[in-house]
């Protein structure tokens, strides 16, 4: 009875796990608030936070103003403004909440990937997370983002999904002693697979799909075989039932809130078929990924290497006057090592090759995306096939993972969206890695054969990652002048810090339109740059913020026809923009309009604020 109650060792936490678990999370955290210390991008982050600033006093997404993203980041900043007042660090802390805990998750899951199918699993497993440290989901982009919220609630729901497994080491008689506590996890594991939905459509719709398909599917197979084996590890029907109702339900009340507040057919409108048209890619472009020039040879390199670990046992080493040829498989061993760990090795040379172009340095660490993708997705169906016709549901993770990830390439392909999903990829590393180990013991290598491999791979992205990560060449879309950091002074962006002279402009922005301009007057900004609602808690009558192809759905003529009818008194235009290029549609013929309904009130450092003209 006493070991009925006992947690399993997979569940169960011993100090060196949480000794592991709050390195990574102070890493991972250190590294986001040291970014939060020497960059802000103006653009996204006023975008998230004057929309919540919407939210947060009183205006509805999808019917009071358009929104093609989905609500819940939104909304989560809202209520932090509506809780907490309007302090950016507030913001900066959540976000490093987020991006730790998405760091200590990806490294559970690793260990539940590696756990008792490779030598040393517990230390290959931190090894493997460590470069998540600077790859975390806001490492890069240390601002509030739906990509980022959606890849964590990712990981939530994988992590849930795996604990619900059946499987050895006692974990069957440890949930058979707990029926309710088990029928409610898999009931909240349910709700956690509908909730990235609601953060990012083209991430959560994929994974959410496929991991139905695969719950439906194991669950099928199962009822064929009515006698598992004892190395079953799929699910439970009950659990599989519980998991489909906590689906149902939080569907259910997602379809129920939106119907009595924006709207479903608002919402359908602009999440679906205006991002749709704003935001979905041709299929080329979807496919424009795998077409890289790289993976020529990438890929042919890593199937040499397998083909040398499976054939290599004649090569002969050189010979000399004093010792007998060397065993066989070492020089095999050797050069399988390098053509597998090729991707990396090129990623490494590249930061000394191109140490001087931020585009090619980039890219050329971007490029272990897609040739591991590639092998993922051989290895996933493959994995599958051979676990039929007892499927796993842990063979479908990485095809759950894979439909994610390239469901979030639709939006900006991969150099733009792989900046919140990092994670993601390293759990498909770990599990290449373990094949790898049993491939490589199979043929004969060394049992540490793939550990080194292992930590190889994170020695590289650990290195690789860094220098991404604090290069910014990610944020290569705006100004980063060479210096150091300046602080916005203005009380709401407290902790706001980015060099340049965009933080001291704003400041004199906010502090002109405090003393100049009535609090109910109402207001228009252009781009939409500066996070003016957000700092000053003024009403937005206008029915965007920021001013691009996506969120600007008018023509200039609409555009100058909403100003009138809305009795805009007051166009703030941002002349010294953060962004390298204005993305405002048709800015001249947009300004011409304007131009006929307001006058130039004041010409400050940055910015032009007009007055509507009297004869209004």
């Amino acid at each position: 009875m006493v070991e009925s109650r006992a947690w399993p060792s997979e569940i169960r936490w011993t100090l060196r796990d949480w000794i592991a678990a709050s390195a990574l999370f102070t890493a991972a955290s250190s590294v986001i608030l040291w970014q939060n210390a020497r960059v802000a991008v103006l653009w996204d982050i006023s975008f998230i936070l004057n929309v919540a600033s919407r939210i947060a006093g009183g205006q509805i997404p999808y019917r009071d103003f358009p929104l093609a993203q989905a609500p819940l980041t939104f909304l989560l900043q809202a209520a932090f403004i509506r809780l907490a007042g309007r302090v950016f660090f507030h913001h900066v802390l959540y976000v490093t909440a987020i991006g730790a805990l998405s760091t200590v998750l990806a490294w559970r899951i690793i260990l539940a990937t590696v756990r008792g199918r490779i030598a040393a699993a517990w230390t290959l497993s931190l090894l493997l997370a460590a470069p998540l440290s600077f790859l975390s989901v806001y490492s890069i982009m240390p601002n509030p983002e739906y990509d980022a919220d959606c890849a964590f609630w990712i990981l939530v729901a994988v992590w849930a999904l795996l604990r619900i497994t059946r499987g050895r080491n006692g974990r069957e008689t440890y949930w058979a002693a707990h029926p309710f506590r088990n029928w409610l996890r898999a009931f909240l594991t349910g709700v956690a697979l509908v909730i990235p939905l609601f953060f990012k459509q083209n991430m959560g719709l994929p994974f959410l799909l496929t991991s139905l398909a695969a719950i439906l599917l194991v669950l099928a197979a199962a009822q064929l075989r009515h006698i598992p084996s004892p190395e079953y590890r799929g699910i439970e029907p009950p659990l599989a039932l519980a998991v489909l109702s906590g689906v149902v339900t939080a569907l259910l009340v997602a379809v129920l809130g939106l119907r009595f507040t924006a709207g479903l057919g608002n919402y359908f409108y602009w999440t679906v078929t205006y991002a749709g048209q704003r935001r979905l890619p041709g299929f080329d472009l979807m496919l424009g990924v795998y077409w890289y020039p790289a993976l020529a040879w990438m890929l042919p390199c890593s199937v040499a290497g397998l083909l040398l670990l499976r054939f290599g046992q004649g090569i002969r080493g050189p010979r000399n006057t004093t010792h007998e040829s060397r065993p066989a498989s070492l020089w095999a061993q050797i050069a399988a090592f390098l053509l597998l760990a090729g991707p990396f090795l090129f990623a490494l040379a590249a930061l000394v090759l191109y140490y001087d172009d931020a585009d090619s340095r980039g890219d050329s660490f971007l490029m272990i995306w897609p040739v591991m993708l590639v092998m993922a997705t051989v290895l996933a169906l493959r994995n599958l096939v051979l676990s039929w016709p007892e499927p796993s549901l842990r063979a479908f993770v990485p095809l759950i993972l894979l439909a994610a990830i390239n469901g979030t390439m639709m939006s900006q392909q991969l150099w733009g969206s792989t900046y919140g999903i990092w994670p993601l990829l390293v759990l498909l590393l770990a599990e290449m890695l373990v094949f790898l180990n049993s491939f490589a013991v199979d043929s004969g290598a060394s049992p540490r054969f793939a550990p080194a491999i292992a930590a190889f791979v994170s020695a590289a992205m650990l290195v690789c990652g860094g220098f991404y990560t604090i290069s910014e060449d990610r944020l290569s879309y705006v100004h980063l002048p060479d210096g150091p950091a300046l602080h916005s002074a203005f009380p709401a962006l407290a902790g706001m810090s980015t060099p340049g002279p965009y933080l001291s402009q704003l400041d004199e922005m906010l502090r002109y339109a405090d003393a100049n301009i009535p609090f109910n007057d109402r207001i228009m900004l252009m781009p939409g740059e500066d996070p003016l609602f957000f700092a000053t808690g003024r009403a937005q009558p206008f029915p965007t913020t920021i001013w691009d192809h996506t969120c600007l759905p008018w023509t200039p003529a609409q555009i100058a026809d909403l100003a009138r009818s809305l009795h805009i008194r007051w166009l703030i235009v941002k002349t010294d923009l953060q962004l390298t290029e204005d993305s405002t549609p048709d800015r001249a013929a947009t300004m011409d309009l304007l131009m006929r309904e307001f006058t130039l009130a004041a010409h400050l450092r940055g910015y032009d604020v007009y007055r509507a003209s009297s004869t209004r």
